[in-house]
């Protein structure tokens, strides 16, 4: 096993105890992340929900479902990449994070980032594009726009994704994720660097659902 598969699991050790945050008091375990702790391409979405807090591994659910099925349609497994979320920690009913939270919590995944050391890192949703881009532009505007910037102490492409679950309630969406994710393997292919100006693209109309835009 090398010696970032250890770190990466020593420091998935350190986090289960984490209780940074007042969500401490109300989970059933800590979901750290998972898949291969050397990826290329790493998932970053919002929270656990039920079915994550309950099993300790992120997106599990429906939403979950519809993630591989995505990566499947671009040649990959879930075992080829790794995912992650915001928050360590299920919000009671499946709020939005807090402030607060996400401020307590962030740290973790700049860890995890760091040693993982991913080329490219999708965010899904609107709570993980705006802590990681580090702007307050929503996923609406950006989503399918990479961007270069510093994670981890390294140059990374940012590519931000609506959530999976806005496909669940908005099945026309279906078609925007999918076009979205067929651009991953031509990321993957190549060194980051800034992504050219663009037109602003014509905004998709919203699913009303927790956060996620």
């Amino acid at each position: 096993m090398a010696a970032a598969d250890l770190s990466l699991i020593a420091y998935g050790d350190f986090v289960a105890g984490c209780e940074r945050c007042a969500l401490a008091a109300g989970r059933t375990q800590v979901v750290f992340g998972s898949g291969s702790p050397d990826a290329d391409l790493m998932f970053v979405g919002e929270a656990p929900g039920f079915h994550e807090d309950k099993q300790g591994v992120p997106f599990v659910g429906a939403a979950g479902q519809l993630l591989s099925k995505l990566l499947a349609g671009i040649g990959l497994a879930r075992e080829d990449v790794y995912v992650a979320n915001v928050l360590k920690c299920r919000p009671p009913g499946n709020r939005d994070p807090l402030p607060e939270e996400i401020e307590a919590c962030e740290g973790h995944l700049f860890k995890q980032i760091e040693l993982i050391r991913p080329t490219v890192v999708a965010t899904l949703g609107n709570f993980a594009t705006k802590l990681l881009s580090g702007k307050p532009t929503g996923i609406t505007r950006v989503h399918g726009r990479e961007q270069e910037v510093t994670l981890g102490g390294r140059t990374v492409l940012l590519y931000p994704l609506f959530h999976p679950a806005a496909a669940l309630y908005t099945p026309r969406m279906l078609d925007v994720l999918e076009a979205d994710f067929a651009r991953l393997s031509d990321l993957l292919g190549r060194d980051p660097e800034p992504a050219p100006a663009e037109p602003e693209p014509v905004p998709v109309a919203q699913p009303v659902q927790l956060g996620l835009f």
